[in-house]
């Protein structure tokens, strides 16, 4: 089985999630596109963060609508920082197949800053998104010789848009309609979430 795995804290999940997903299903001949709210980003400084409950029901009502995406909670069940060398690990072991970690452009620029990368690269390969302004060289130049034998590029159309801007949004009350879907958009209001 050929499996993407894409990984973020979904805080909320947004129009640039799904098309990346889709763009990776398509070009990546993927079967599945499991999505995996961390539970924290230890890259990230502490901050407020949206309690991981709410984050992987938003993420499970996007992906609920289409047949090939589905949600794991193996990083909100462990906690603490989530460290994907783990996820792959343990995702390989219990449903073993051909996987691939999809990640952005930026958070591949800071793969050597992760738990063992090299090792990440032995138990999947990367689909890194390719937007533009960036070019295939501009993107495939961020990693050494190693990584990027492991690289396979997804492109999609840029998505002129953040977590952060969404959250931004909400909270001035603003409509964030043409990014965010109408199922997560309602769980937003439901549970009064990003209002400042």
């Amino acid at each position: 089985m050929r499996i993407g795995v894409l990984g973020g804290s979904f805080d909320p999940p947004h129009l640039g999630h799904l098309k990346f997903a889709l763009s990776a299903l398509d070009q990546l001949d993927l079967e599945e596109v499991m999505f995996v709210p961390n539970f924290r980003n230890p890259l990230k400084r502490k901050g407020s963060q949206t309690p991981a409950k709410h984050r992987l029901e938003m993420v499970s009502r996007l992906a609920a609508k289409f047949a090939a995406f589905s949600v794991s909670d193996i990083e909100v069940r462990r906690a603490g920082p989530s460290y994907t060398v783990e996820t792959m690990t343990e995702l390989t072991l219990v449903r073993p197949g051909d996987y691939w970690f999809l990640l952005g452009a930026d958070a591949a620029r800071r793969l050597p800053e992760w738990k063992q990368p090299e090792r990440l690269i032995r138990l999947c390969r990367l689909g890194v998104a390719l937007r533009p302004p960036l070019t295939e060289t501009q993107v495939l130049a961020r990693f050494s010789a190693e990584f990027k034998a492991a690289v396979d590029l997804v492109k999609m159309e840029p998505v002129d848009i953040s977590s952060t801007d969404i959250r931004d949004r909400i909270a001035r009350g603003t409509s964030v309609a043409p990014w965010v879907a109408p199922e997560v958009i309602d769980y937003i209001q439901q549970h009064k979430l990003y209002r400042s």
